[in-house]
């Protein structure tokens, strides 16, 4: 009668450094990687094997996995994880994800605001510091332990596994207010199929007396209480702000921006329901069909009159505002959202990967295309700015001062409105907005997906169709709030506050947990193990010390001096930074909460408790490629 694999037996007649055999079973001794072969049969090194035994996570041996064995003696798989197809669904998903709306119109802002083509010295500085190492470590934490955001802390650190909860909640926080801005888009997408755009002319029953349409055949001049017919249309026809006094009084719901809303939910409801395998496809159409968009508006923008006026604006660098500190965090804080570690996605797309795949090639790719692509957005969006300051006859930091959505969904549109082809311009305009939203939904989504089903797989595996329609219902009333004609308000305080230092403090304990607790040799170690290579020094510096300070520098800085929230003409009241840091503390507050559960649910002395709340639960299964090996 076969012995079970994790009796004490197996381990202790296994000698340092050897394989050790019972009954036909070839086990590696606890400091080993697992392998089973078949009595008699050669082993072969695996890659991470090469020069040395791989290691399972934090020296447990692999015969700790529940994994049941019959009475033949034959060691029965646990039920294979769904992979990607391909290589390149994953690295479009990734790309998509971290490509969105905040590469088209926060970086352009943030760089002209910060000293042109100066700001790139810190941003660059940020990036290798600070948020490279940061995306690089999820994707390998996830590769190997291959777990959502809240029950990989089981094999990490199980005291911090409040921090998945916490990220899960920052992901509905999300999606409560992001697919309300693609709602937008989407209404300006239906409002594009017209002979004439509507936010061309004064005309409309929308339009107020102050209504300036400049670029008219009529001698037009633009005076200090002008608005433009671009602006009328957002404000008083998609968001209808007018109807709101503000946050204490958000007036009722479009129905409109409520339908259109209902619709991307169905389109994301319907991309992500079977998993990876059925979004891994969409994004080859939601991730590449951006840059074909972003190319013909470059070469659009480039040959408009005054483009050039744009550019030197965006790019003239002013090398003062490297000293002042703003600055700096600025640039931490753009690599940092526009990279996105954080929000559980790296860790679920990672997962997915086979296990000796290259996610340290993955990770230097994708942060490569997401910086360039921000740069280059930059010169989509100030061409066409040089063009409006030129017709308007006016400076290009005037016609720039417009930040956020309005960036795209005022200037950009109105710009579109006067080019030749206007309608052609809006349609595939509003498209890419539309497809560089829903990936990042998707990805999203599938962070609190992922988790949940790994953290409840008995209750949730087999009903993956019923969870996401479950999820989506709650994201879209969620987002009823957002959807009011004060819609707007509820978006930019959502944004500001409920992800901003939330995530900063979750990523910030996350990367302490992993590179003290867990221990930087061990991780370096399942990296090895994974890729056949250990981490150099500049990683490891990394992650132990540099990475932190600078989630600890920009978190501090946000926390220090905390926006100003003005949008419009309406100036956000005092007792909205209260609600916000109420929003964003909701989901940190799990952590602690968590960690005191944990301890009181611990038997044995405090001490006792703190040492079993840091050590790993469970070993981590090491997939042996997609060949089934028995033993008999």
């Amino acid at each position: 009668e076969t012995e079970p694999l994790t009796s004490k037996k197996d381990v202790s007649d296994c000698n340092e450094g050897e394989d050790c055999k019972e009954n036909g079973l070839l086990v590696r001794n606890p400091k080993s990687a697992l392998r089973l072969v078949e009595d008699g049969n050669k082993v072969h090194p695996s890659q991470g094997e090469k020069g040395e035994s791989a290691q399972i996570s934090n020296g447990y041996s692999g015969v700790q996995s529940s994994v049941p064995c019959n009475g033949m003696g034959e060691l029965m798989e646990l039920e294979d994880r769904e992979t990607w197809s391909k290589k390149i669904d994953f690295l479009l998903s990734v790309i998509g994800y971290a490509v969105d709306l905040g590469n088209v119109w926060r970086f352009p802002y943030i760089c002209y605001q910060n000293g042109g083509g100066a700001f790139l010295i810190p941003y660059t500085i940020m990036a290798i510091f600070g948020g490279i190492p940061l995306f690089y470590m999820e994707l390998a934490l996830g590769q190997y332990h291959r777990n959502g955001c809240i029950s990989i802390w089981r094999k990490i650190c199980p005291i911090f596994k409040g921090i998945g909860l916490a990220i899960c909640i920052i992901d509905l926080y999300v999606a409560s207010y992001y697919n309300t801005i693609m709602a937008w888009a989407f209404y300006y997408l239906v409002s594009s199929f017209t002979a004439e755009l509507p936010w061309t002319s004064c005309t409309n029953a929308w339009n107020t007396g102050n209504c300036t349409n400049y670029f008219s055949k009529d001698n037009v001049s633009w005076s200090p209480h002008s608005i433009s017919p671009a602006e009328e249309f957002y404000t008083r026809q998609v968001l209808q702000v007018h109807r709101s006094n503000g946050l204490d009084d958000l007036g009722g719901i479009s129905w409109q921006l409520t339908l259109c809303l209902l619709l991307i939910f169905t389109i994301v409801y319907f991309s992500i329901w079977k998993g990876v395998k059925t979004s891994g496809k969409v994004v080859w159409v939601t991730a590449t069909f951006p840059y074909i968009i972003l190319f013909i508006l470059l070469v659009r923008g480039a040959t408009l009159p005054g483009a050039w006026r744009g550019v030197l604006y965006y790019l003239k660098p002013d090398w003062q505002k490297l000293l002042a500190t703003e600055v700096w965090v600025d640039a931490a804080a753009q690599i940092f959202f526009s990279l996105g570690p954080g929000f559980g996605v790296l860790l679920a797309y990672a997962s997915y990967n086979k296990f000796h795949n290259n996610c340290y090639q993955d990770a230097l790719v994708t942060s490569t295309v997401n910086c360039v692509t921000s740069f280059v957005s930059g010169f989509v969006i100030f061409t066409v700015l040089g063009y409006m300051a030129e017709m308007r006859n006016e400076d290009v930091s005037e016609v720039a001062k417009d930040t956020g959505p309005s960036l795209l969904f005022i200037t950009y549109a109105e710009a579109i409105a006067n080019m030749p082809a206007s309608t052609f311009f809006a349609i595939i305009f509003f498209l890419m907005l539309l497809t560089l939203g829903l990936d990042s939904t998707f990805a999203g989504l599938e962070g609190v997906i992922t988790g949940v089903l790994d953290e409840f797989p008995h209750v949730w595996s087999k009903r993956r169709e019923l969870f996401v329609l479950g999820l989506i219902i709650v994201c879209f009333l969620g987002s009823l709030a957002t959807l009011t004609f004060g819609g707007a308000y509820v978006v930019k305080l959502f944004e500001e506050y409920a992800t901003g230092p939330a995530v900063l403090t979750v990523v910030f304990l996350e990367a302490v947990a992993v590179a003290w607790f867990y221990g930087i040799t061990q991780f370096c170690n399942d990296v090895k193990e994974m890729l056949g290579f250990t981490p150099g020094w500049y990683w490891r510096v990394c992650w132990v010390a540099i990475s932190p300070i600078f989630l600890l520098f920009v978190t501090c800085s946000f926390l220090s001096n905390p926006p100003e929230l003005r949008l419009f003409e309406y100036s956000y009241p005092y007792w909205t930074t209260v609600v916000g840091y109420c929003i964003g503390t909701s989901s940190v507050i799990c952590i602690p909460i968590y960690m005191v559960y944990r301890l009181i649910i611990t038997p044995g002395t405090l001490k006792e408790r703190i040492v079993k709340s840091i050590t790993p639960e469970t070993a981590t299964e090491i997939p042996f490629g997609d060949i089934r090996m028995n033993a008999v």
